[in-house]
């Protein structure tokens, strides 16, 4: 691992650390990531992943049973992904993980799908909206890596 790798892994949470691993995974598959993603106000979801064929998932990552437990908005995100997943670390108690919805096994490198998230397509106007989102936040992200004097608002 380089300096500058170590550097900005001891810079980030648990969850962001989680995160990472995710977004590397589902690179793998072909999607791409925006972490701390707010698809509307008031909700800001860990993960979402945009896949090949315009799929929306939103993963939640949970580094501990305290985090999970006071999550109270998680059920708001259903209504703006085709599938939703959790992603905890290997030591978490996954039986408090409400049945229907998908869960990965992450780490800071990687992660592993162990459960998929059952399928509920989004409405095609709700599905641009969420992916015309996706693309401005990424793109503004980018521009200010770019010029990061300037002020970009998400």
């Amino acid at each position: 691992m380089s300096d500058p790798e170590l550097l900005a892994m001891s810079t980030l949470q648990p969850g962001q650390l989680l995160a990472r691993g995710v977004c590397r995974h589902m690179a793998s598959h072909g999607f791409v990531c925006i972490e701390e993603f707010v698809p509307k106000r008031g909700l800001r979801v860990d993960v979402i992943a945009l896949g090949p064929k315009g799929e929306l998932w939103v993963i939640e990552c949970k580094s501990s049973k305290a985090d999970f437990q006071t999550d109270k908005k998680w059920e708001g995100y259903l209504e703006w992904c085709d599938r939703y997943f959790w992603a905890v670390d290997s030591d978490f108690p996954v039986e408090l993980l409400p049945d229907g919805t998908g869960l990965l096994i992450a780490d800071a490198y990687d992660a592993e799908i162990m459960r998929m998230g059952p399928e509920e397509k989004l409405a095609p106007a709700r599905r641009k909206k969420i992916t015309h989102k996706f693309a401005t936040d990424a793109a503004r992200r980018l521009q200010s890596l770019r010029d990061p004097r300037k002020k970009i608002w998400l």
